[in-house]
């Protein structure tokens, strides 16, 4: 027996707590949008005259260059592990995956120590073979080299749609084009990979946020371009208007992206009837033809993570006497402690938008709730710039209604001003598993319940909560996991001299202490290789292709 449209709440307080997630999400957005009507900083007709083109042209030139790059290794790579069986396909699979757990900094300058003079590869040419070079071996401290770093990090994601978008294709689809005489790489450029365009278009759009959040890496190279931009405004000028002004234009950057997104996908749906479509069966191949993609996915593997993930390792093994000590463990437990604080705060105020959108589920509610998660999509520098001006008035609001030195910073430049950028940045990484959670219990239980009288508290925790426990938990894993490796929202909002694990090993980095950074790039790493492995079971979950080939 299912309740009746009129049983359904129109208004109460489950919704009055959704408008109010609302307004704290929109904060930023607000603030930007309040101060760009405010007459510029005194710094901004210089920069315009300078730098601004300067912005733009970097950070479109890295946009198009990682997304040609991630393009042409996410897809080659998920197609072959997709419809081919040759030896380690079955590894490859969640082996392509691992970059995701490599933050592009922490890449970044593993590569150049990696290729630097005192570095493992010229050490062995002059040690070994007699070979001595100036300098580094390959000079990737320049744009060339932040979109070679940004692509191999962030390919996982165009990988990852793709793979999931050729494992739902039908086996029936390539035989029809098959019988009309295409042959296998025919069917993939016109048949599968069109069929694939929504996938491959989201993972790209994924990986530009990505770019347009990044600043270690650019920073590291020394390339201008929006974010650091925004810190160079606000830091070394001093200059709010003018950072805001910047972070006002990224966040055009990253509407267009998403416009663009959404224009391309239309109304367009990929997709068939399940009594009509056959799994895919792999293709066996020649012994040199499956060798020869073991090859390329061992390539991509070893430079998107391998090489890089050995190099911090035998860094550890050098320095972890001289940097582990109860300092840097109160540095991981901090981090550990705001990543798990700010994983359950963005996990309870999911609940509530998502139980919210259970008593009320009206399209306007649907709307709000996705609007609440739209901070994953604004790079960490604009929310940190605009969750600080509010929050900065309010600080002088109270400074100065009170007496003097009674008050001091209270919000801004304070562990609050911090873990509210994180649940405002992170929001949509909680929300979604939560939501999945709920979508798989269905409705049916929770009007049960509410039929025989029970109270919406106590329908969500004595039924709903412990139905979806496991999507609880992954909510705050995940949330923890981002927070840990945020970089460019935590400088810009941390308290004075408080570091995390990110901020520290930048630190180290950028001060040449390549080497005694890679303890805290360790823990980062392998804390952020845990949701891979579970969203890879995910995936095998959902593998049409039933069993393995005999050559795996």
């Amino acid at each position: 027996m299912e309740v009746s449209k009129q049983n359904y709440y129109w208004w109460n307080r489950w919704m009055t707590g959704t408008i109010l997630i609302l307004l704290l999400v929109a904060t930023p957005l607000f603030s930007i949008l309040i101060k760009i009507f405010e007459p510029p900083g005194d710094s901004w007709a210089h920069l315009t005259e300078t730098l601004l083109f300067e912005y733009f042209k970097n950070t479109i030139l890295i946009l198009l260059g990682m997304a040609f790059s991630t393009l042409l290794l996410g897809v080659s790579t998920a197609w072959l592990v997709t419809n081919y069986s040759f030896p380690g396909r079955r590894y490859f699979e969640w082996l392509l995956l691992l970059p995701l757990g490599f933050p592009a900094y922490i890449m970044a300058y593993t590569y150049v120590g990696l290729l630097d003079y005192s570095g493992p590869i010229q050490a062995f040419l002059r040690n070994s073979l007699g070979i001595s070079l100036k300098g580094s071996l390959i000079d990737i401290m320049n744009l060339p080299g932040a979109v070679f770093i940004l692509s191999i990090t962030l390919f996982p994601y165009v990988y990852l749609l793709s793979r999931a978008s050729f494992l739902q294709q039908s086996k029936t689809l390539q035989e029809a084009s098959a019988l009309l005489g295409s042959n296998r790489w025919h069917t993939f450029f016109k048949v599968a990979l069109p069929m694939a365009r929504p996938a491959i278009v989201g993972g790209i759009a994924l990986a530009s946020m990505e770019v347009l959040n990044d600043y270690g890496t650019v920073k590291y190279f020394g390339v201008n371009t929006f974010t650091t931009g925004i810190f160079r405004a606000w830091f070394s000028m001093g200059d709010v208007a003018t950072a805001i002004y910047l972070a006002a234009i990224l966040m055009v950057m990253v509407f267009v992206i998403l416009y663009l997104e959404g224009v391309q996908r239309g109304n367009k749906k990929y997709s068939q009837c399940n009594s009509m479509s056959k799994p895919l069966q792999r293709v066996e191949l020649s012994r040199n033809k499956q060798w020869l993609f073991t090859g390329i996915c061992t390539f991509v593997f070893m430079i998107g993570f391998f090489v890089p993930f050995v190099q911090i390792v035998q860094w550890v093994f050098l320095t972890y006497e001289k940097v582990m000590d109860w300092n840097f463990l109160l540095l991981v437990f901090r981090s550990f402690s705001l990543a798990a604080g700010a994983g359950l705060i963005v996990v309870v105020l999911s609940v509530i938008l998502l139980y919210s959108l259970r008593l009320s589920p009206f399209k306007w509610m649907r709307n709000i709730t996705k609007i609440s998660t739209l901070g994953y999509a604004i790079p960490g520098a604009v929310i940190a710039v605009g969750i600080m001006i509010p929050l900065l008035g309010f600080d002088r609001w109270l400074m100065g209604n009170f007496s003097p030195g009674s008050v001091g910073l209270l919000f801004s430049g304070t562990i609050f001003a911090l873990v509210f950028a994180y649940v405002v940045r992170f929001m949509a990484v909680g929300y979604n598993p939560i939501d999945a959670g709920f979508q798989k219990i269905g409705i049916h239980v929770n009007e049960a319940s509410r039929l025989l009288g029970t109270g919406t508290w106590k329908t969500l925790y004595k039924v709903d909560l412990p139905l979806i426990k496991t999507s609880l938990f992954s909510g705050i894993l995940l949330v923890f996991v981002d927070v840990l490796k945020e970089l460019p929202l935590t400088l810009i909002l941390r308290p004075f001299n408080y570091q995390t694990l990110a901020t520290k090993a930048f630190d180290m980095a950028t001060n040449e202490m390549i080497a005694e950074s890679a303890n805290a790039s360790l823990i980062i790493i392998l804390t952020g290789i845990i949701p891979i492995i579970l969203l890879n079971r995910l995936i095998r979950s959902k593998d049409l292709t039933g069993k393995e080939g005999n050559s795996e």
